[in-house]
């Protein structure tokens, strides 16, 4: 997968999209072969910051004690150590703040989110980002902002989302060309393990690659 490949796709794909009424995302799929996920050392899971950003903002929670006020100037949601196992209890408050947050945590407060909130956070794929003491909140906020997370777990399928829409189609495809060789670089036998590769808008067709 080259870049002006990658842009060719995307104009084919805005060509028979219908018009929506919200922005929607380009939504990038990478399907495996000849990889058995059986075995631990095949899965991975890793953030990844795009070249270009999501192309719309995203909501940012950070978890902190000494960081708290620092954080509150950067971010709309910050969780307080006194507040934690009490939203831990609040099971619906909870998943709903995991659903629509990336997480940001003092690095002191890891374990005990970890032992309160990780059985929501860990199977979503949400487990914070540690910052360590003493450092400037903001620069994590705005690396968060552009990071997205590519897993493998049990099925033999990465989704990552590499944009929006309105973004420029060359800055669009130069996430997906970056996300697909981060993706290339972590498998055992990199290009070998990949069938092909598919990239659509939200409500859109998908956009098949042939990996050669």
């Amino acid at each position: 997968m080259e870049k002006p490949e990658i842009i060719e796709k995307i104009k084919q794909a805005k060509e028979i999209s219908k018009p929506r009424k919200f922005k929607q995302t380009w939504d990038f799929s990478v399907v495996l072969k000849g990889i058995n996920l059986k075995k631990p050392e095949n899965r991975f899971s890793s953030d990844f910051t795009l070249p270009h950003g999501r192309g719309k903002d995203v909501k940012i929670a950070v978890i902190a004690d000494t960081m708290a006020n620092e954080a509150k100037k950067v971010v709309d949601t910050v969780i307080t150590k006194d507040e934690i196992e009490k939203l831990a209890k609040n099971k619906k408050k909870l998943k709903k703040l995991v659903d629509e947050h990336i997480f940001l945590c003092e690095v002191s407060l890891m374990p005990l989110v970890g032992k309160t909130m990780g059985i929501v956070m860990g199977p979503r794929g949400k487990m914070p980002r540690p910052v360590p003491p003493k450092m400037k909140i903001e620069p994590f906020v705005m690396s968060a902002k552009r990071t997205v997370r590519i897993a493998l777990k049990e099925t033999p399928v990465i989704n990552v989302v590499v944009g929006s829409e309105d973004m420029p189609e060359e800055n669009v495809a130069a996430n997906a060309e970056a996300v697909y060789n981060h993706i290339k670089d972590k498998l055992p036998k990199g290009a070998t393990n990949i069938r092909s590769a598919y990239l659509k808008l939200t409500m859109g067709k998908p956009m098949k690659f042939e990996v050669r």
